[in-house]
């Protein structure tokens, strides 16, 4: 796609056989031991900043480098409002400079003195979701400061302004976008937002306009791989659009004409992402520099590279003058207090007025004076404000349409990034029944063993395990025993542990089964057929391809053995991760993260061309990622209950298990302040059973991952934490009584 008014640029690496110049490009500075994802810069003549997230449980936040002399980069500031993703920076909001953040834990927008890194006013609106890039607009015909937010397939746009002496945010509107996009730029020149993601190689675009107006979103350009990170360099006659792919970046103009690519050099394995540009003079970098979020072999973190060398390679125009502060000498007034400063004033055609309000999202009425909140608040609250609910006791969550419920208990912290859960149930003492969980990461991977206090029994090492199953009396040899399965991604195999008759875990001979060739394991799940009596064991990978294999005993080498029976594409073919089945209905139900909840047939004979769809996100109570599944089983095969975790809202649907699987209802968690635990944020793997587990759990337990553990009072543990939730204060009386608190897996 031709940018409109992009003229057409002709690069001294592209010549008339269409060979494109290709250079190498060091990184001049670098600094490592952060999980790092999103870079900005902060334009200062004397101390020009460096702007990074960190992702990290504990150090969660941002961090703030001065972008001087010599390899290293020195940190100036580093703040803590939460696991972060996404900064970027603004400026001239009443007369200040700001760093714009969005906690993950919490949703909230926060604003920074770019200058000071002290926090400035409360914490703005919540934008509940789990959102992936982040840029900021300044209109250079009105002056306005705007912010684009993506996420899951959707995006936001908001307006950040001074009202009443302080700095506030209004959202404009929130439309539809073809991916879920990890990286954004703008071009100011010609009012065009750019974004990608990081598993496609297309770069979209649309018009960055002041229009509560749906965009039109077209194809930009192809890059010639995944694209990890976009940044536009601002030109004196035109733009030039960074493109990040891995180790490489690319520099194309207004036609995606590609100018040429660099080539980072310094480290083995370079991966960088989150682009950022500062295109002014430095003392040690007079053509500006581009910053990036980088893995290598040496480690994660942040890093720079000098222009100079990539605009003298490309013989491209230098553009130092360049200054984020400027404002049109005659703004163009697009918000006017006709429309009551809550929407755009807009020419009305054929008509004797001057002008209509189209209103921002969450006002009405023809001069925007009156407000809204999406769904009436489900009927569960009071609208205060323009999408603004005040809910009603026992309700949250996304205007009011979830039931709330404190959490009981939780696991003692333990590895740094936790999964999924399994209930193991004892057939000695119900109330010694274990729950077991997976460290994923790649420090202190493993499974850990909990008591239903939460306390630690046990932690066993794996191969960064990611989802666990109980598998109870598999026939080894002349006896019955109880396995856990997981999947273990460091060395893509299928992991299973004997478990003790008091719930701990051993290594079990066959313990480690392959996969085939060139297949990257991530969800799993284990279903036994009441037509054979065999037992089987699912497995995915994130391109969607199921694996199911029949796990047995070989009396010859005393050993557990699997065969591989079928492979399918697990629903649309979008990432999969969760899943659980139903045995006495020969089910196996399945997540695909961005889409949807499928059902299909467990059988290694079964037809997996023609699934059932359970939900699907946009239908009103599903929302992405659709992460754990669990069965919550009755006594029949009708009763009981499927549960699903909703990562982008750390919410949780009910269904009936019983086709066609009616909605029941939404649930998510608030802190229990008299017992100092914590509400679950960005939520993954989800286990219930609806035994009762003694006077703990008279009804039943549920166990929810986790991301961010928050300690009592402030702070956040390094370690993962999984919490403990009553079944009763999930289901009412009605629906309790459809289970049975004497169901035991092994009858």
């Amino acid at each position: 796609m031709l940018i409109p008014g992009f003229p057409a640029l002709i690069a001294f690496g592209c010549t008339l056989l269409g060979v494109v110049a290709s250079f190498e490009l060091p990184i001049a500075a670098r600094v490592d031991g952060f999980e790092s994802d999103f870079t900005a810069v902060v334009y200062n003549k004397t101390r020009p900043i460096f702007v990074g997230n960190d992702g990290g449980v504990a150090s969660g936040g941002f961090h703030t480098f001065a972008i001087g002399n010599g390899s290293s980069l020195t940190e100036i500031a580093h703040k803590t409002p939460g696991r972060t993703k996404l900064v970027t920076t603004v400026y001239g909001i009443q007369g200040k400079d700001l760093i714009v953040t969005i906690a993950q834990p919490d949703s909230l927008f926060r604003l920074y003195d770019a200058s000071t890194a002290e926090q400035i006013g409360k914490p703005l609106a919540r934008t509940l979701g789990d959102w992936s890039a982040l840029c900021a607009w300044k209109s250079q015909s009105s002056g306005e400061q705007y912010l684009y937010l993506f996420g899951k397939k959707q995006a936001v746009q908001f307006l950040l302004r001074a009202t009443h002496g302080s700095i506030g945010i209004a959202e404009i509107q929130t439309f539809a976008i073809p991916v879920e996009a990890s990286s954004c730029a703008i071009s100011l020149s010609y009012r065009t937002v750019l974004f990608g993601s990081d598993d496609d190689p297309n770069i979209y675009s649309f018009g960055a306009t002041e229009s509560t107006q749906i965009p039109n979103i077209t194809l930009f350009g192809t890059a010639d791989s995944a694209v990890t990170g976009l940044a536009v360099y601002v030109g004196k006659t035109s733009d030039y659009i960074f493109v990040a792919q891995k180790d490489v970046i690319t520099c194309y103009d207004g036609a995606f004409a590609n100018l040429g690519s660099a080539t980072l050099t310094g480290d083995d394995g370079i991966e960088i992402q989150g682009l950022g540009i500062y295109q002014s003079k430095t003392e040690s970098y007079p053509s500006g520099v581009i910053t990036y979020a980088v893995e290598s072999d040496a480690g994660t973190g942040f890093g720079l590279s000098s222009l100079k060398r990539f605009f003298s390679a490309l013989n491209l125009k230098i553009n130092t003058a360049y200054n984020p502060r400027q404002i049109p000498c005659k703004p163009k007034q697009t918000i006017c207090a006709e429309c009551n400063s809550n929407g755009f004033c807009e020419p009305f055609m054929n008509s004797a007025a001057d002008f209509t309000c189209s209103c921002f999202a969450g006002f009405i009425g023809g001069t925007c004076a009156s407000y809204n909140c999406r769904n009436d608040c489900a009927g569960h609250g009071l609208c205060v404000a323009a999408n603004q609910c005040d809910c009603d006791d026992g309700w949250g969550g996304l205007y009011c349409a979830f039931k709330v419920v404190k959490p009981v208990a939780e696991t003692d912290a333990n590895g740094v990034d936790g999964d999924d859960p399994a209930i193991w149930i004892s057939p000695i003492n119900k109330t010694m029944s274990r729950v077991i969980t997976t460290t994923k990461s790649e420090v202190g991977p493993g499974l850990g063993v909990f008591d239903l206090t939460g306390k630690r029994i046990q932690t066993i090492v794996a191969a960064e395990p990611n989802n666990v199953d109980v598998i109870y009396d598999f026939p080894a040899g002349n006896k019955l025993i109880d396995l856990a399965y997981t999947a273990c991604r460091e060395d893509n195999t299928l992991c299973l542990f004997e478990i003790n008759q008091n719930g701990t875990l051993r290594s079990i001979p066959g313990g480690k089964q392959p996969t085939k060739e060139d297949y990257e394991v991530y969800g799993s799940c284990a279903y036994r057929s009441r037509t054979t009596g065999k037992q089987y064991l699912f497995v995915n990978a994130k391109t969607a391809e199921y694996l199911q294999f029949e796990l047995f005993w070989n009396e010859t080498s005393k050993a557990l053995e699997t065969t591989l029976m079928r492979n399918f594409t697990g629903g649309s073919g979008g990432q999969v991760e969760g899943c659980v089945s139903d045995e006495a209905n020969g089910w196996v139900i399945i997540g695909e993260e961005p889409r949807a909840l499928w059902r299909y047939g467990a059988e290694p004979d079964d037809d997996a061309s023609k699934p059932f769809l359970i939900a699907e996100v946009g239908d009103g109570h599903t929302y992405a990622d659709v992460e754990g599944v669990t069965l919550v089983e009755g006594l029949t095969p009708t009763d009981g209950f499927i549960l699903v975790s909703q990562q982008g809202v750390s919410a949780y649907n009910v269904y009936r298990r019983a086709a066609p699987h009616e909605y029941i209802e939404t649930f998510t968690t608030v802190e229990n302040t008299e017992k100092g635990i914590d509400a679950v944020s960005n939520t993954d793997g989800i286990a219930a059973v609806a035994t009762s587990l003694g006077p703990a759990f008279p009804y039943g337990l549920i166990v929810v991952h986790d991301d961010v553990n928050q300690l009592p009072g402030s702070g956040t543990s390094d370690g993962a934490s999984f919490k403990f939730i009553s079944l009763r204060d999930i289901l009412s009386d009605d629906l309790l009584a459809e289970l049975s608190p004497d169901w035991d897996p092994r009858d």
